[in-house]
C-alpha cells in the first residue's frame, strides 16, 4: 500500500501543479477568460465572429482547389500539406471562439467519414483546457439553483477547481454528513451562449446544404442536428445524473466497475453533486505499475465493460477516452463523466448477427442490408456505390482471422471509403467505432500484445449463436433461419409482383438505365466542343486586335489582344485536362 500512497501523494502534487499553471493561464489570458466566463453575450458580435471564420474558411477552400496557386504545379502531397496546415488554423479558432466550437470540434474529430483526414487528425487534440471562471460566480450559480448558500450546503468547499473545462469546472467538497464530494459547476451564460450559437450554426447548415459541391450527398442539416441534440444533452446535468444512475445499475452486479453515486438533494440543471470517487488515471502506467496493478489484465477488463455495454446494455459511455476512466487501488474500472451517452437499438443482437454472417460469407448485400437495419448507414436512392465499396472491402481487407483483425484499421477503411460516398454515418456508429479505437489504443497501451478483436471473440459467437454453445447447431439455426426467410419472401413474391404492375399502370416506376462508357465518351464530346467554341473566340479576337491594330486603334487593339490571351489560356488548361482524361481511360 505505501507504493498507493506514494502514488496519491505525486497525484496531489501534479493536481496542485496544474492549478498553479491554471492561474497562470488564467492571468495571460484575461481577455478570453472574461469573453468566455460572462453571463449574457452579444449575438450581433457572434454573428460577424463566426461568419468571418467561415468566409475565410471558404475562401481558403476555394484557393487551394485551384492548380495555379500551388508553385510548380499541383500534386496530392502539396494539397494534403496545405489541409494539415488549415487543420491547425481550424483548430486553433475553435478554441478561440469557445465552448460551442470546442465541443463541435471533438463531435467533428469522430466524423472521418464527413471530413479529410488532416481535419480529424487535429481536432482530435481540442483540449478542454479553458481559463477557469470565478469561485464567485460559481457561487452565485449554486444559490440561485439549489436555493442555499455554499456555507449552507457544505461543511467545506475548495474555491480552486479540480478541473476547469469548457462547459464546465470541479469543485472537491465535504458534505455536513463526513462525505467528500465533487460539484460540477456550468459555466456562466452557456446556455445562452448555446443558443445564439446554434442559431447561426444553422445559417452555415443550410448554406453547405444548398451549395453544389459541398452540399452533393451530405445531410448537413441532419449533422446539424445531431450536433444539437449531443450539445443540449451534454449541458443537461439532470439528464447527466440519471445517466449516471442508469449505468451504475447496469453494472451493479460486477464488483470491478464503480460508478459515483449522484447526491441529487444537491443536483440541479446546473449543478451536479457525485461521490468522490479518486483513482488512477489509466494511461498513467507508471503509477499503475508503482501500485501493483497488472496492467494486462486491466486492458482486458475496458474493452470487457465496452462490449457488456454495447452488446448486452445498449447502453454506452460515448466519450471513453483516457481522462473519463481510471483504476482504484484495488484494481476496478473507475467511469467518469456521463453527459454523452449512446443507446442502441433493441434488434441490434439480430442484426449483428446478420453482419457477422455476412461478412464471414463476404456477402456484401447482406451486409449492407444489416447496416442499414442497425442504422449505421443512412440509406440513399442509389446503393450501388455502397454495396460496390463494402464487396470491395470485404475481398481486400477481411482476409485475416477475425481475432486478428484491427479496429482501428477496420474504422479507416470504412472511413476512406464512406468519403467520397453519397452516404454518411449516424453519430451512434462514429461514436462506437471511436469509442472501439481508443479504447484499442489504451488497451495496446496497458498490454503491447492486446487484441480488442480477440476478446470481442466470446461476445460475436454468443450473437451468431443467440446465447447457445458455438456448436454445430448455430449452423442449423442459421439453416432454419434462411429457410423461414425464403418462405416468408416466396408468400410475399405475388404482392410484389401486383405491386409493380399497379406502379406500371400509373407511370410511378421509372427505369435508369447507366452505362459508364457512354457517359465518359459524352463528357469527352461536351469538352471538345467547349474547345472548339473557345478556339474560336481566341481566332476572332485575334483577327480583331489585328485589324484594330492596323486601323490605327491601339488601345482598343490592346483590351482585345488581353481578352484573347484569357481564353487561349482557359483553352490551353482545357487541352490538358483532356490529354489528361485521355491517358486515364
Amino acid at each position: 500500500m505505501s507504493a498507493v500512497s506514494n502514488d496519491y501523494v505525486n497525484l496531489q502534487q501534479y493536481k496542485e501543479r496544474e492549478v498553479s499553471s491554471q492561474r497562470s493561464l488564467v492571468k495571460v489570458h484575461n481577455d478570453k477568460a472574461y469573453r468566455w466566463n460572462r453571463e449574457s453575450y452579444s449575438r450581433h458580435r457572434r454573428f460577424v465572429d463566426i461568419w468571418a471564420f467561415v468566409l475565410t474558411l471558404l475562401s481558403g477552400l476555394w484557393l487551394d482547389s485551384k492548380p495555379w496557386s500551388y508553385p510548380g504545379g499541383m500534386t496530392d502531397a502539396k494539397r494534403a500539406a496545405r489541409r494539415k496546415v488549415q487543420a491547425i488554423w481550424i483548430r486553433d479558432k475553435f478554441l478561440d471562439l469557445g465552448p460551442t466550437f470546442i465541443k463541435v470540434g471533438q463531435l467533428f474529430s469522430t466524423r472521418a467519414d464527413l471530413f479529410p483526414s488532416e481535419y480529424v487528425e487535429e481536432l482530435s487534440k481540442l483540449q478542454d483546457r479553458v481559463p477557469a471562471f470565478s469561485y464567485e460566480q460559481v457561487e452565485v450559480i449554486i444559490k440561485q439553483d439549489l436555493g442555499k448558500s455554499v456555507a449552507e450546503l457544505f461543511r467545506s468547499f475548495e474555491p480552486i477547481p479540480l478541473a476547469a473545462a469548457s462547459l464546465g469546472q470541479v469543485h472537491k467538497a465535504q458534505l455536513h454528513s463526513d462525505e467528500d464530494v465533487v460539484v460540477k459547476v456550468q459555466r456562466p451564460g452557456l446556455r445562452k451562449l448555446f443558443t445564439i450559437d446554434l442559431q447561426i450554426l444553422k445559417g452555415i447548415a443550410r448554406y453547405f446544404q444548398n451549395h453544389p459541391d459541398w452540399g452533393r450527398g451530405r445531410d448537413w442539416i441532419g449533422i446539424y442536428e445531431e450536433c444539437c441534440r449531443i450539445l443540449w444533452e451534454e449541458i443537461e446535468y439532470l439528464s447527466e445524473g440519471r445517466n449516471a444512475d442508469t449505468f451504475r445499475r447496469n453494472f451493479r452486479e460486477y464488483d470491478w466497475v464503480k460508478v459515483p453515486r449522484v447526491y441529487w438533494r444537491y443536483t440541479s440543471q446546473r449543478v451536479l453533486t457525485l461521490e468522490y470517487m479518486p483513482g488512477i488515471k489509466i494511461s498513467h502506467y507508471e503509477a499503475l505499475e508503482a501500485a501493483g496493478l497488472d496492467r494486462k489484465l486491466l486492458a482486458q477488463l475496458g474493452a470487457k465493460a465496452y462490449l457488456q455495454q454495447l452488446l448486452n446494455d445498449g447502453f454506452f459511455h460515448a466519450d471513453p477516452h483516457p481522462g473519463n476512466i481510471a483504476v482504484s487501488p484495488e484494481g476496478s474500472l473507475i467511469f467518469y463523466d456521463f453527459g454523452m451517452m449512446g443507446r442502441i437499438k433493441t434488434n441490434v443482437r439480430e442484426q449483428l448477427m446478420e453482419t457477422l454472417f455476412g461478412i464471414a460469407q463476404k456477402n456484401a448485400d447482406r451486409v449492407v442490408t444489416s447496416l442499414v437495419a442497425l442504422g449505421a448507414l443512412s440509406p440513399v436512392d442509389d446503393m450501388g456505390p455502397v454495396r460496390r465499396s463494402i464487396q470491395y472491402m470485404l475481398e481486400h481487407f477481411m482476409d485475416k482471422p477475425f481475432e486478428e483483425q484491427s479496429v482501428s484499421a477496420i474504422s479507416e477503411d470504412l472511413y476512406e471509403i464512406a468519403y467520397d460516398q453519397p452516404f454518411r454515418f449516424p453519430a451512434t456508429f462514429t461514436f462506437v467505432m471511436r469509442a472501439f479505437s481508443t479504447l484499442e489504443g489504451v488497451g495496446k497501451g496497458l498490454d503491447p500484445e492486446f487484441n480488442f478483436m480477440e476478446v470481442a471473440k466470446p461476445f460475436a459467437l454468443q450473437i451468431m449463436t443467440n446465447g447457445k454453445s458455438p456448436d454445430g447447431n448455430s449452423f442449423l439455426n442459421e439453416l432454419g433461419r434462411q429457410a423461414a426467410q425464403v418462405s416468408s419472401t416466396a408468400l410475399g413474391l405475388p404482392r410484389r409482383i401486383e405491386d409493380t404492375i399497379e406502379k406500371l399502370e400509373r407511370g410511378d416506376l421509372r427505369l435508369r438505365v447507366r452505362s459508364i462508357e457512354s457517359d465518359r465518351i459524352l463528357r469527352r464530346m461536351s469538352s471538345i466542343q467547349l474547345g472548339t467554341n473557345y478556339a474560336l473566340l481566341v481566332s476572332a479576337f485575334t483577327l480583331s486586335a489585328t485589324i484594330l491594330f492596323v486601323n490605327g486603334k491601339v488601345g482598343l487593339a490592346v483590351v482585345v489582344a488581353v481578352m484573347a490571351a484569357i481564353m487561349a489560356f482557359v483553352l490551353i488548361r482545357l487541352l490538358r485536362r483532356l490529354d489528361r482524361f485521355d491517358r486515364m481511360f
